[in-house]
């Protein structure tokens, strides 16, 4: 009688919503404040690249055309 009480008590704990969604969303917060420390270097540098590349891209088709020789 005793262990069927407990069980039921402890369903009824994890079913509760009241209270749960401020923690999660912290922790969510939290999550996603680590993942950004730890790509922020990765993701600049790429862009960086990228951006490097379009630079000369540009760079490249503005200078003007050599005539070729036949």
């Amino acid at each position: 009688m005793r262990v069927s009480r407990i069980l039921k008590s402890c369903k009824e704990f994890f079913h509760r919503k009241d209270g749960a969604s401020g923690i999660e969303y912290a922790i969510v917060a939290a999550m996603v404040a680590v993942a950004l420390t730890a790509f922020i270097p990765t993701i600049s540098t790429n862009v960086a690249g990228v951006m490097k590349k379009v630079e000369t891209a540009l760079v490249d088709s503005n200078k003007p055309a050599t005539p070729s020789t036949p």
